[in-house]
Protein backbone atom coordinates (compact mmCIF):
# COMPACT_ATOMS: atom_id res chain seq x y z
CA UNK A 1 0.00 0.00 0.00
CA UNK A 2 1.50 3.30 -1.11
CA UNK A 3 1.24 6.14 1.91
CA UNK A 4 2.62 8.74 0.01
CA UNK A 5 0.41 12.15 0.40
CA UNK A 6 -1.83 12.69 -2.87
CA UNK A 7 -3.84 15.63 -3.78
CA UNK A 8 -6.71 14.43 -4.48
CA UNK A 9 -9.98 16.25 -6.43
CA UNK A 10 -13.51 15.00 -5.84
CA UNK A 11 -16.67 16.41 -7.59
CA UNK A 12 -20.14 15.91 -6.16
CA UNK A 13 -18.12 15.90 -2.42
CA UNK A 14 -20.93 17.52 -0.20
CA UNK A 15 -22.99 14.85 0.46
CA UNK A 16 -22.69 10.89 0.11
CA UNK A 17 -20.15 9.12 -1.85
CA UNK A 18 -17.61 12.30 -2.37
CA UNK A 19 -18.28 13.65 1.11
CA UNK A 20 -17.45 9.94 2.56
CA UNK A 21 -14.06 9.67 -0.03
CA UNK A 22 -13.30 12.92 1.13
CA UNK A 23 -13.45 12.65 4.52
CA UNK A 24 -12.10 9.31 4.68
CA UNK A 25 -8.94 10.02 2.42
CA UNK A 26 -7.93 13.00 4.47
CA UNK A 27 -7.72 11.01 7.20
CA UNK A 28 -5.51 8.72 5.59
CA UNK A 29 -3.21 11.75 4.91
CA UNK A 30 -4.22 13.12 1.62
CA UNK A 31 -4.97 16.45 1.06
CA UNK A 32 -8.33 16.44 -0.48
CA UNK A 33 -9.91 19.09 -2.92
CA UNK A 34 -13.79 19.24 -2.85
CA UNK A 35 -15.77 20.31 -5.28
CA UNK A 36 -19.92 20.70 -5.54
CA UNK A 37 -22.74 23.32 -6.36
CA UNK A 38 -23.30 23.61 -2.54
CA UNK A 39 -20.78 25.85 -1.20
CA UNK A 40 -22.08 26.16 2.59
CA UNK A 41 -22.04 22.18 2.88
CA UNK A 42 -18.46 22.09 1.44
CA UNK A 43 -17.43 24.67 3.85
CA UNK A 44 -18.68 22.41 6.58
CA UNK A 45 -16.95 19.59 5.60
CA UNK A 46 -13.60 21.28 4.85
CA UNK A 47 -13.86 22.61 8.72
CA UNK A 48 -14.81 19.09 10.16
CA UNK A 49 -11.73 17.88 8.32
CA UNK A 50 -8.86 20.44 9.43
CA UNK A 51 -10.96 19.98 13.27
CA UNK A 52 -10.10 16.29 12.65
CA UNK A 53 -5.95 17.77 11.96
CA UNK A 54 -6.33 16.42 8.34
CA UNK A 55 -6.01 18.59 5.31
CA UNK A 56 -8.89 20.26 3.36
CA UNK A 57 -9.42 22.73 0.82
CA UNK A 58 -12.73 23.53 -1.40
CA UNK A 59 -14.15 25.21 -4.33
CA UNK A 60 -17.87 26.07 -5.97
CA UNK A 61 -18.02 23.57 -8.62
CA UNK A 62 -21.10 22.70 -11.25
CA UNK A 63 -19.26 19.48 -13.36
CA UNK A 64 -21.53 20.42 -16.42
CA UNK A 65 -19.63 23.90 -16.63
CA UNK A 66 -16.26 22.82 -19.10
CA UNK A 67 -14.74 26.17 -17.78
CA UNK A 68 -15.76 25.47 -13.83
CA UNK A 69 -14.13 22.50 -14.31
CA UNK A 70 -10.96 23.64 -15.68
CA UNK A 71 -10.56 26.39 -12.69
CA UNK A 72 -10.94 23.72 -10.32
CA UNK A 73 -8.25 21.93 -11.69
CA UNK A 74 -6.31 25.00 -12.24
CA UNK A 75 -6.67 26.22 -8.60
CA UNK A 76 -5.52 23.13 -7.49
CA UNK A 77 -2.32 22.71 -9.63
CA UNK A 78 -1.45 26.34 -9.18
CA UNK A 79 -1.58 25.75 -5.42
CA UNK A 80 0.27 22.45 -4.78
CA UNK A 81 1.77 22.28 -7.97
CA UNK A 82 0.65 18.57 -8.69
CA UNK A 83 -2.89 16.90 -9.76
CA UNK A 84 -2.42 13.33 -8.36
CA UNK A 85 -6.16 11.83 -8.69
CA UNK A 86 -8.78 12.75 -9.92
CA UNK A 87 -12.61 11.57 -8.27
CA UNK A 88 -15.33 11.74 -10.94
CA UNK A 89 -17.66 11.31 -8.89
CA UNK A 90 -20.89 13.67 -9.92
CA UNK A 91 -24.34 11.92 -10.87
CA UNK A 92 -28.01 12.35 -10.99
CA UNK A 93 -30.29 9.82 -11.29
CA UNK A 94 -34.50 11.15 -12.21
CA UNK A 95 -35.52 7.65 -13.11
CA UNK A 96 -38.80 7.25 -15.44
CA UNK A 97 -40.29 4.75 -17.81
CA UNK A 98 -39.07 6.07 -21.51
CA UNK A 99 -42.76 6.69 -22.48
CA UNK A 100 -42.83 9.57 -19.99
CA UNK A 101 -40.46 11.40 -22.13
CA UNK A 102 -38.56 13.45 -19.60
CA UNK A 103 -36.26 14.70 -22.23
CA UNK A 104 -34.86 17.54 -20.00
CA UNK A 105 -33.99 15.28 -17.23
CA UNK A 106 -32.46 13.06 -19.93
CA UNK A 107 -30.42 15.80 -20.78
CA UNK A 108 -29.48 16.60 -17.29
CA UNK A 109 -28.64 12.91 -16.83
CA UNK A 110 -26.24 13.39 -19.89
CA UNK A 111 -24.64 16.27 -18.83
CA UNK A 112 -23.74 15.28 -15.30
CA UNK A 113 -22.97 11.83 -15.49
CA UNK A 114 -20.96 11.71 -18.75
CA UNK A 115 -20.22 15.47 -20.08
CA UNK A 116 -19.32 15.83 -16.03
CA UNK A 117 -16.46 12.88 -16.56
CA UNK A 118 -15.65 14.12 -19.55
CA UNK A 119 -14.89 17.79 -18.37
CA UNK A 120 -13.29 16.33 -15.70
CA UNK A 121 -10.53 14.12 -17.74
CA UNK A 122 -10.04 17.44 -20.40
CA UNK A 123 -9.03 19.17 -17.39
CA UNK A 124 -6.58 17.20 -15.32
CA UNK A 125 -5.45 15.08 -17.81
CA UNK A 126 -2.86 17.48 -19.30
CA UNK A 127 -1.54 18.06 -16.52
CA UNK A 128 -1.16 14.13 -15.32
CA UNK A 129 0.67 13.72 -18.92
CA UNK A 130 2.51 16.23 -17.99
CA UNK A 131 4.15 15.60 -14.22
CA UNK A 132 3.90 11.90 -15.76
CA UNK A 133 1.32 10.50 -13.71
CA UNK A 134 -1.61 10.31 -12.21
CA UNK A 135 -4.93 8.30 -11.19
CA UNK A 136 -8.33 8.90 -12.34
CA UNK A 137 -11.05 7.24 -10.61
CA UNK A 138 -14.47 7.10 -12.02
CA UNK A 139 -17.62 6.36 -10.37
CA UNK A 140 -20.05 4.65 -12.69
CA UNK A 141 -23.01 2.45 -11.20
CA UNK A 142 -23.86 -1.43 -11.03
CA UNK A 143 -26.32 0.14 -13.24
CA UNK A 144 -23.48 0.53 -16.24
CA UNK A 145 -24.08 -3.23 -16.42
CA UNK A 146 -27.57 -4.05 -16.06
CA UNK A 147 -30.56 -2.31 -17.36
CA UNK A 148 -33.80 -1.92 -15.75
CA UNK A 149 -37.21 -0.56 -16.10
CA UNK A 150 -37.63 3.52 -15.46
CA UNK A 151 -33.64 3.48 -15.65
CA UNK A 152 -32.80 2.74 -19.36
CA UNK A 153 -31.11 6.28 -19.94
CA UNK A 154 -29.39 6.54 -16.42
CA UNK A 155 -28.13 3.12 -17.53
CA UNK A 156 -26.99 4.08 -20.82
CA UNK A 157 -24.94 7.31 -19.04
CA UNK A 158 -23.13 4.83 -16.79
CA UNK A 159 -22.23 2.53 -19.34
CA UNK A 160 -21.10 5.48 -21.23
CA UNK A 161 -18.82 6.39 -18.07
CA UNK A 162 -17.50 2.49 -17.98
CA UNK A 163 -16.62 2.67 -21.55
CA UNK A 164 -14.61 6.07 -21.58
CA UNK A 165 -12.56 4.86 -18.47
CA UNK A 166 -12.01 1.69 -19.71
CA UNK A 167 -10.89 3.35 -23.22
CA UNK A 168 -9.13 6.44 -21.30
CA UNK A 169 -7.29 3.40 -19.37
CA UNK A 170 -5.51 1.92 -22.97
CA UNK A 171 -4.84 5.07 -24.04
CA UNK A 172 -2.87 6.47 -21.28
CA UNK A 173 -0.77 3.07 -20.08
CA UNK A 174 2.64 3.29 -17.91
CA UNK A 175 2.14 6.63 -16.03
CA UNK A 176 -1.39 7.32 -15.31
CA UNK A 177 -3.77 5.19 -13.81
CA UNK A 178 -7.80 4.38 -14.62
CA UNK A 179 -10.17 2.97 -12.10
CA UNK A 180 -13.77 2.79 -12.50
CA UNK A 181 -15.92 2.51 -9.70
CA UNK A 182 -19.73 0.43 -9.84
CA UNK A 183 -21.57 1.00 -7.07
CA UNK A 184 -24.65 -0.77 -6.05
CA UNK A 185 -27.82 0.73 -4.51
CA UNK A 186 -25.69 3.02 -1.68
CA UNK A 187 -27.23 5.25 0.98
CA UNK A 188 -27.59 8.63 -1.13
CA UNK A 189 -29.37 11.39 -1.92
CA UNK A 190 -29.56 10.35 -5.82
CA UNK A 191 -33.33 9.36 -5.19
CA UNK A 192 -34.18 13.21 -4.37
CA UNK A 193 -33.66 13.46 -7.88
CA UNK A 194 -36.64 11.38 -8.86
CA UNK A 195 -40.07 13.52 -9.76
CA UNK A 196 -41.32 10.72 -11.75
CA UNK A 197 -44.15 8.79 -9.18
CA UNK A 198 -43.49 5.03 -10.75
CA UNK A 199 -39.45 5.41 -10.65
CA UNK A 200 -39.65 6.79 -6.94
CA UNK A 201 -41.70 4.03 -5.98
CA UNK A 202 -39.12 1.45 -7.49
CA UNK A 203 -36.22 3.14 -6.44
CA UNK A 204 -37.63 3.30 -2.73
CA UNK A 205 -38.02 -0.81 -3.32
CA UNK A 206 -34.88 -0.96 -4.35
CA UNK A 207 -32.69 0.90 -1.93
CA UNK A 208 -34.20 -1.52 0.56
CA UNK A 209 -31.13 -2.92 1.61
CA UNK A 210 -28.24 -0.05 0.75
CA UNK A 211 -24.84 0.08 1.67
CA UNK A 212 -23.41 3.45 3.18
CA UNK A 213 -21.46 5.65 1.56
CA UNK A 214 -18.52 4.78 3.61
CA UNK A 215 -18.31 1.61 1.80
CA UNK A 216 -17.36 2.99 -1.47
CA UNK A 217 -15.28 5.41 -0.25
CA UNK A 218 -13.27 2.40 1.35
CA UNK A 219 -13.08 0.87 -2.36
CA UNK A 220 -12.05 4.10 -3.73
CA UNK A 221 -9.41 4.61 -1.21
CA UNK A 222 -8.10 0.95 -1.40
CA UNK A 223 -7.87 1.80 -5.55
CA UNK A 224 -5.41 5.10 -4.06
CA UNK A 225 -3.38 3.08 -2.03
CA UNK A 226 -1.91 0.92 -4.43
CA UNK A 227 1.63 0.71 -5.79
CA UNK A 228 1.79 3.03 -8.33
CA UNK A 229 2.71 -0.20 -10.85
CA UNK A 230 -0.87 -1.69 -9.71
CA UNK A 231 -3.58 -0.24 -11.52
CA UNK A 232 -7.21 -1.90 -10.07
CA UNK A 233 -9.17 -1.73 -13.36
CA UNK A 234 -12.82 -1.60 -12.08
CA UNK A 235 -14.37 -2.25 -9.04
CA UNK A 236 -17.90 -3.27 -8.28
CA UNK A 237 -19.11 -2.93 -4.65
CA UNK A 238 -22.94 -3.79 -3.74
CA UNK A 239 -25.02 -5.18 -0.54
CA UNK A 240 -24.24 -8.57 0.62
CA UNK A 241 -28.00 -9.34 1.22
CA UNK A 242 -29.21 -7.38 -2.70
CA UNK A 243 -29.79 -9.52 -5.61
CA UNK A 244 -27.85 -6.52 -7.62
Amino acid sequence: MSTSRKVVLVTSASSSIGAATAELLAERGHHVVLGARRTERLKEIAEEIHAAGSSAEYHTLDVTDAEQVQAFVDAAHSRHGRVDVMVNNAGVMPLSKLEALRLDEWNRMIDVNIRGVLHGIAAALPVMRTQHHGHFINVASIGAHQVSPTAAVYNATKHAVWAISEGLRQEVGGDIRVTTVSPGVTESELAESISDPEGRERMRTYRSVAIPASSVAAAIAFALDQPAGVDVGEIIVRPTAGRT
